[in-house]
């Protein structure tokens, strides 16, 4: 899991607030259909996934006769769906530790009311340095596509026009998204994890790499005065293109995700679409000068060192890791098997 180093900004005060959980939308979803209007768009109805679904198997890392299960997570998934978690609950009701997602976490070191007293210029820095629009930054061809995308999904929000290219765009996406009858996989997998920890009286083991910022004030400061790279633009054209040449891809990996067809699900994994921003989202003068660097490698060293101790330690281990990270060439399975773990597919 990434975290993109404007949401670290914005995070700054934010994270000091009580926590707001996304309901999950338990309403039946349309059909399955795709139509591709006179400019090349694609508008997808909701996916139909109805009834119980299994999900998929679960990844098996042995040490000796301990036993690391790992659950792929896809996201997104069909918006209503319900998930028969039978085999994931038995683990879970088994389980000795549950190892939390990789993942960043900011810690500020601001206090409560200093982390109020922030907050006004957090949203600052989520907008155009200058008070420009994105029809002011972006060229004209990329405004273009994005314009008729905005009308198509959200509509007339003026307040989108006035933000960093790389917010507006992964805002269009997660409504592009909810317009395709799909939604975030916690909505989804989170409840039920959550659930049996809480009837057990457990909680996850985190696993997220820590990041101190001494300076936030200074941080936001600087992201303020950053202006637009090439890494930006490809950022946002990529994602302008997943929008409107790949959604059908996204529902068709979500469907195999629910129905536990894990040939479909391994052939479909790719990288998400902050993935494919990596680069924009850390290669920036305001990350190195603020220690934000290298965030892969160490989520990816954390994880692991997290991962080794809860093998060696209990018989049985509960993790969940997005279906790309476990399994493309160089991802956590085979960084697991590197160590002289075995590991099993799922049946």
């Amino acid at each position: 899991m990434r975290l993109s180093f404007n949401r670290v900004l914005l995070c700054l005060s934010l994270s000091l607030m009580p926590g707001i959980a996304i309901a999950q939308d338990a309403g039946a979803t349309g059909a399955d259909t795709v139509v591709v209007d006179e400019k090349g768009v694609i508008d997808m109805e909701a996916v139909v996934v109805s009834g119980m679904q299994p999900g998929p198997g679960l990844w098996k890392v042995r040490h000796g006769d301990h036993l690391l299960y790992l659950l792929g997570t896809q996201s997104p998934l069909p918006k209503g769906m319900t998930w028969r978690s039978d085999e994931v609950t038995q683990v879970l009701l088994l389980a000795d530790e549950v190892l939390g997602p990789p993942g960043v976490t900011v810690n500020a070191d601001v206090g409560f009311f200093r982390g109020l007293s922030m907050l006004p210029s957090a949203l600052k820095a989520a907008k155009n340095p200058d008070g420009e629009k994105l029809q002011d930054v972006l060229p004209p061809e990329l405004y273009a596509r994005w314009s008729v995308l905005k009308q198509r999904y959200m509509g007339r929000d003026g307040g989108v026009e006035k933000k960093r290219p790389l917010i507006a765009v992964y805002e269009l996406y997660g409504k592009a998204l909810s317009r395709s009858g799909l939604q975030n996989a916690g909505g989804v997998v989170t409840p039920v994890i959550e659930g049996a920890l809480k009837a057990r009286g457990m909680k996850r083991t985190p696993t997220q790499l820590k990041i101190t910022l001494e300076d936030p004030k200074g941080a936001l400061a600087d992201f303020r005065k950053e202006t637009l790279k090439p890494q930006d633009l490809a950022c946002f054209r990529k994602t302008l293109d997943l929008i409107e040449h790949e959604l059908p891809q996204s529902a068709a990996s979500a469907r195999a995700w629910a129905v536990g067809d894990w040939t479909a699900i391994r052939n479909g994994a790719r990288a998400d679409e902050r993935a494919a921003c990596e680069s924009a989202w850390f290669d920036t003068d305001t990350a190195r000068k603020h220690g934000v660097r290298d965030i892969d490698a160490r989520v990816r060293a954390k994880w692991l060192e997290m991962a080794d101790a809860s093998l060696r330690k209990n018989r049985i281990t509960f993790a969940t890791l997005s279906v790309w990270d476990l399994v493309k060439p160089d991802g956590y399975l085979a960084a697991l098997q590197a160590r002289g773990y075995t590991v099993e597919a799922p049946e």
